[in-house]
């Protein structure tokens, strides 16, 4: 049986694969680290690109470590040989190691949810200012106020599912 480390960096091996080969390609969500933006169980639409094609803004797809990151573009650096892009998760204090070429992916297009958002097609934003600056500030805090979050995301799309079977 395949140890669970091989198994991720295998997905991650045939996901830029897809890319590569195809140009697009659709992921389920798992992580956090992208809430509000982006929820557990989301899927997002991720398009082949180069990294001088990203702007400070958007979501990119990148693989690192066998693992696979959905994460916000916070900086485009043009570094002597080599562009980078340094990335952060909307939740996250930190950003993250720098992205190199070799390990983007692609840029995340759209997100399509099961419960009442549909399908969004994404903007570039920094989530300085704004509306959900407030609730972000909160999510980053805290790890409970996360967790509150998501269920109260959950009960709303259990809540507009059964909505919709009535009306059926």
């Amino acid at each position: 049986m395949h140890e669970p480390q091989n198994v991720a960096a295998l997905a991650c091996d045939l996901a830029g694969e897809i890319l590569r080969t195809f140009g697009e390609l659709h992921l389920r969500v798992f992580g956090t680290s992208m809430v509000p933006s982006i929820l557990p169980g989301d899927l997002i639409s991720v398009k082949r690109c180069g990294i001088h094609e990203i702007s400070n803004g958007e979501i990119v797809l990148y693989s690192r470590d066998g693992r696979l990151f959905a994460h916000r573009v916070v900086a485009c650096l043009d570094s002597p040989g080599q562009p980078l892009l340094i990335t952060r998760g909307d939740r996250l204090n930190h950003d993250d190691p720098a992205v190199c070429s070799a390990e983007l992916l692609g840029r995340v297009t759209f997100i399509k949810d099961c419960g009442g958002r549909g399908v969004r097609r994404l903007e570039s934003r920094t989530h300085r200012f704004g509306p959900n600056y407030l609730m972000l500030s909160t999510l980053r805090t805290s790890d409970r106020a996360t967790y509150l979050y998501l269920q109260l995301v959950a009960l709303w799309r259990a809540f507009s599912l059964w909505r919709a079977n009535c009306r059926a």
